[in-house]
């Protein structure tokens, strides 16, 4: 209890727990709707789930400086690969802030003379743009890992005493520097749970861009689906710091 009451306390664990409930009644009114479920019970879920959108924006107000403030930070990494990417998240982050904050402002009626759908495109772009920098950084923290890992397969491969072995630990060993890329792949995300929690929140994450782009058209239902377990890997990675990515 005392966990719970430490993770709705911030700002960051309430907006997670909104996601997860918006994304939640986006697929469970996808799967009535394709069950031809009752139509009360689908308004009511449409309607909780704009009360979540609108209720995450409430959250989301101010997050713009915390982007800013992230770019400056990030602009002075060593590396130049995450450094550009970092940087150029949080830059596009901060611009998709502002592009929410104009339309919560006109949701309620403050800017009623604005033009929804292009404040909404260019938020939509910003999202976008800002997901594909983090996915860049996780796949070169992810070849920077494979190419580690190679170089200490190679070393092993050098000191390994083949004339004091017999034929099966030859054949283990041949066995062994044969195992396909996958299979390297995931036992290197296995031992690196931060960068894949990373990792497949970035990617789960993409489908509504992608859908609301016109780049890969889908359904409430795949959108849905993604977004809650993206949430839910917010949720832990909140609860649970040591599993963020730093």
């Amino acid at each position: 209890m005392e966990a719970f009451v430490l993770f709705t306390n911030q700002t960051q664990g309430r907006d997670r727990l909104f996601r997860a409930a918006q994304y939640a009644c986006m697929l469970l009114g996808h799967v009535l709707e394709r069950r031809a479920g009752p139509g009360a019970a689908r308004a009511a879920l449409r309607q909780l789930e704009a009360s979540m959108s609108s209720g995450r924006k409430l959250f989301r107000l101010g997050n713009m400086v915390h982007a800013i403030v992230a770019a400056r930070q990030t602009i002075q990494l060593p590396d130049p690969i995450p450094r550009i990417c970092l940087t150029a998240s949080n830059l596009t982050r901060a611009l998709y802030f502002i592009c929410d904050t104009v339309l919560w402002l006109k949701s309620v009626g403050l800017l009623p003379h604005i033009y929804k759908w292009k404040w909404r495109s260019w938020a939509t772009k910003c999202y976008y743009y800002s997901l594909l920098m983090n996915l860049t950084r996780d796949l070169y923290e992810i070849s920077w890992l494979l190419e580690q890992a190679a170089e200490k397969e190679k070393a092993k491969e050098n000191s390994f005493p083949w004339d004091t072995q017999d034929q099966d630990l030859i054949c283990l060993e041949t066995e062994r520097r044969s195992q396909p890329f996958l299979l390297l792949l995931c036992c290197t995300l296995k031992k690196h749970p931060p960068l894949l929690l990373d990792t497949a929140k970035n990617l789960c994450d993409l489908s509504s861009p992608l859908d609301r782009l016109g780049i890969y058209k889908t359904n409430p239902g795949i959108i849905g689906l993604c977004g809650l377990l993206s949430s839910l890997v917010g949720i832990l990675t909140i609860a649970r710091p040591h599993l963020k990515l730093k």
